[in-house]
């Protein structure tokens, strides 16, 4: 006699694990005329607590949808912490998703592409989004993020190259909440300097990750920087798990 039995493998989680989520391509389309990919992740069984808006690096130095903490969070986070994670090409970008529209806009014309990303996360209802710039990406959080309803922003090895005095500035009357992850080791800003910077947003939090590098290489540097997300955005989701339970036929 045949019988049906299942068994429970676990898996580490590490850098090409994807957990299970509902994953659906999505195109966004901007105030100007363009249209970009992208791609929204959900919890599968359960509504999202929070929201990521995740903002990849510099373009034109190789950093697309799939840079690999942002293909992680969204891999790793609707399962882990019941976050929903939207994340898309900016203008001119390609990767295996496809490619969006138009030419690199040096973090002035991604304002449009930033609003037609928030302008999805209203549409689909998404709950207490949060920007998560990482590099490049926190040089559009931090220049255009105060014009949207969000909660606050998380910037990953912000280099602060971009983002003029006055527009940081600004976050210091915004009521919104402003994180910043800085790398010990960093190639552009040093949690020193970063402490200075910021200090023109009092209640900025700035977060000092020791042995922290610019690329957060590594499954230790990634763990950290995704921990750091979770806590902002839903910290009874912490400790994140190392390792996945599937059920197998």
């Amino acid at each position: 006699m045949n019988e049906s039995t299942s068994m429970h493998t676990a898996i580490e989680i590490k850098a090409g694990v994807e957990l299970p989520a509902a994953r659906e391509d999505i195109v966004l389309r901007t105030a100007d005329g363009l249209t970009l990919v992208g791609e929204l992740s959900l919890p599968l069984s359960r509504e999202p607590v929070a929201t990521i808006v995740a903002l990849h690096p510099l373009p034109t130095a190789g950093g697309f949808m799939d840079s690999h903490i942002i293909r992680k969070a969204s891999a790793r986070l609707p399962a882990l912490a019941d976050l929903a994670v939207l994340r898309f090409n900016f203008r001119g970008v390609t990767s295996p998703r496809g490619s969006s529209q138009g030419t690199f806009g040096d973090g002035v014309e991604e304002r449009h592409d930033l609003a037609a990303a928030l302008a999805l996360v209203r549409e689909r209802a998404l709950p207490n989004p949060w920007l998560v710039g990482w590099s490049f990406g926190t040089e559009v959080a931090l220049k255009h993020g105060l014009e949207h309803p969000v909660v606050g922003a998380i910037l990953l090895s912000p280099p602060l190259r971009r983002t003029s005095d006055a527009e940081l500035a600004a976050w210091a009357h915004s009521n919104k909440r402003l994180v910043a992850v800085i790398p010990e080791l960093d190639d552009f800003l040093r949690p020193a300097e970063a402490a200075a910077k910021f200090a023109v947003v009092p209640d900025a939090e700035v977060v000092a990750v020791e042995g922290g590098r610019h690329l957060w290489v590594g499954e230790q540097q990634t763990r950290r920087v995704l921990a750091e997300i979770v806590a902002r955005l839903n910290p009874a989701a912490l400790p994140l798990p190392t390792t996945w339970v599937s059920e197998a036929p």
